[in-house]
């Protein structure tokens, strides 16, 4: 089993050639972050996360999160693991600065969150929903609420949750029936709650779990539920943790992957009902939970990038060390990685990596910039932006890393299939990804519905405009050229796809999934033609670095072997649906 090595190079050409840093770091609030305190820390973080984390990751797998006399057993190392990042400082660098944290911008967190997802899957889930719970309660909690919790959830001395899904109530939300009772200066909830990631452990001192719930008075349906603060222990005066609340771990998921994680179902208020406390308005509940949910997406996305980025890795050092086979121009019999096969099948795997990791990278950067940019315009394009980013990257990324690790198991061949290799632990890490926080075909509606049919297609075109305006590039090298011309042809694939789903709204939710995809494949393949157009500026420069090189042939592998599956994206966008809408439920019965 190969060690995972951070793609330092990779994260620095991002930083440069997307993002931008050197002027976004220049944003109000991020002025102490600039290049160089970057360029320090992160090859800090690389050995923290190759050293300390990614050597749990087996063992993880080997030895799943359980529950023992009704207490959360963790996997081997991670308690330790998580005590010493929490020491570290590695949990939220982008944490307020008004609650302890250090204020660095979106994407230096994310270059952190993917080190941790690819040392161990299941484990980056602890600081991921503590995250989306910081965030929620920075723009919804109350100043009592921010001044108990804050502090201690951006360090990672407490944990966070969110509670969703109940037994009766999968994505349909409309129908949760956790009750939430007034009772003086809180209210007192009971029922149950299921798949709730890290719902209970002792690697964190408390856990802060974020609940939806309905008031006896409250409306049906979405309108009727609101969301609420829920701790594990309740908090002392001086801020320390004190009695435990009334939420009891009645089960942990058995699970086809991320076993180091805990998937819990929680009994809330046996006796009475757990202590929780009103997050935002009545009833407005959904709104609050989507904002934390949104930002986990990104956050989900990014993991496909991480753990195809570690299948990776394995694929390659399994690939040099594997001899099988004679290859023209190798003396004796060859590794693996000289069969054309072997070297199709890991450009596959780096392209779609590359790629999704330039589009998430991307999608933050506007984050950012939605939030700090000083021109309240600008502010206003970016957080549009986000919003039509967020199904593509939760959507996008994560269907690729599905492939991706699936590519891995397939270049170790029959070892592949052993589970000693670890090869196939990250595919089947990978296959919750389309699944949770939304599943894929959730993303897919949102991004057809809210993100296109709902403005009239104008934050798609805007985007097209920005992809145009690269394409448009005078003067490029031959090599650059073909990469330009195969870009045109992707936008007026998209533009096709727009035009159409405007024209027929009534087919989207058949259409979707392909449209999400066709826009992934093209924004993705436009942030890799970016790169390429930097690298050739350095090869003209006389620069004989075979990074730039690399960055190049990615591209090209993207365009001639990623960017065609466009056309059947198109064809299905643009072909009839009316032989699905005509079958029935009987249909899809074996006769």
């Amino acid at each position: 089993m190969s060690n995972y090595v951070v793609p330092q190079r990779e994260l620095s050409f991002i930083f440069d050639e997307i993002i931008g840093y050197d002027e976004h770091c220049k944003m109000p609030g991020f002025e102490e972050a600039g290049g160089d305190l970057v360029e320090v820390i992160l090859p800090e973080a690389a050995k923290f996360f190759e050293q300390v984390v990614a050597p749990t990751n087996p063992q993880g797998d080997k030895y799943p999160a359980h529950l023992k006399d009704g207490e959360v057993v963790a996997s081997p190392g991670l308690a330790d693991a998580y005590g010493k990042m929490v020491d570290a400082g590695w949990c939220c660098l982008n944490g307020d600065p008004a609650h302890g944290g250090t204020g660095f911008p979106g994407v230096v967190d994310l270059a952190v969150q993917e080190m941790l997802q690819s040392a161990n899957l299941g484990f980056s889930l602890l600081p991921m929903l503590t995250r989306g719970v910081v965030h929620a309660l920075g723009l919804y909690g109350t100043v009592e609420q921010k001044d108990t919790y804050l502090e201690k959830l951006i360090s990672g001395a407490w944990s966070g949750t969110m509670n969703l899904t109940e037994p009766q109530a999968g994505s349909d939300l409309s129908a949760v029936r956790t009750k939430a009772v007034f009772n003086g200066d809180h209210y007192l909830i009971s029922g149950q709650k299921i798949y709730i990631t890290w719902g209970d452990h002792e690697c964190a001192e408390n856990i802060i779990h974020l609940v939806l719930a309905r008031k006896p008075d409250s409306p049906e349906g979405n309108e009727g539920i609101s969301l609420f603060l829920v701790p594990k222990f309740l908090v002392n005066a001086d801020g320390s943790p004190g009695q435990h609340n009334e939420v009891k771990t009645v089960g942990v998921e058995h699970k086809l992957g991320i076993h180091s994680s805990p998937t819990c179902t929680l009994q809330f208020g046996d006796n009475g009902g757990a202590v929780g406390y009103l997050v935002g308005e009545e009833n407005r509940g959904l709104q609050c939970m989507f904002t934390m949910m949104n930002n986990a997406r990104l956050s989900v996305g990014h993991q496909g990038v991480a753990v195809g980025e570690r299948a990776y890795q394995q694929a390659v050092a399994y690939a040099q060390d594997r001899v099988q086979g004679r290859v023209s121009g190798i003396e004796g019999r060859a590794p693996i990685i000289h069969h054309p096969d072997v070297k199709r099948m890991l450009m596959h795997m780096r392209a779609l990596t590359e790629a999704g990791r330039a589009m998430s990278f991307f999608a933050i950067a506007a984050e950012d910039r939605s939030s700090h940019h000083p021109d309240e315009t600008v502010r206003a394009a970016n957080a549009k932006r986000v919003e039509i980013m967020t199904p593509l990257v939760k959507g996008w990324c994560t269907e690729v890393a599905m492939e991706s690790t699936s590519l891995g198991v397939q270049v170790h061949g029959g070892m592949g299939f052993i589970e000693e290799t670890g090869a196939a632990q990250h595919m089947r890490d990978a296959r919750i990804l389309p699944i949770y926080e939304g599943t894929n075909g959730i993303q897919a509606l949102d991004f057809v519905g809210r993100k296109c049919l709902r403005d009239g297609g104008e934050g798609l075109s805007a985007l097209i405009a920005d992809m145009t305006e690269t394409a448009s590039l005078a003067n490029a090298s031959a090599q650059i050229q073909g990469l330009l011309n195969s870009l045109e042809y992707a936008i007026t694939q998209c533009q096709e796809a727009l035009d159409y789903v405007l024209a027929n709204p009534d087919q989207s939710g058949y259409l979707a999934y392909s449209h999400m995809m066709l826009f992934g494949n093209s924004v993705a393949y436009w942030l890799m033609v970016k790169q390429a157009i930097a690298a050739q500026k350095h090869v003209d420069h006389g620069s004989e670095d075979r990074f730039y090189i690399q960055k190049i042939a990615t591209a090209q592998f993207f365009a001639t072997q990623l960017l065609t599956r466009n056309y059947s994206h198109l064809a299905t966008i643009t072909g009839s649906s009316s032989y699905l809408e005509s079958l029935d439920e009987k249909d899809f019965l074996t006769l």
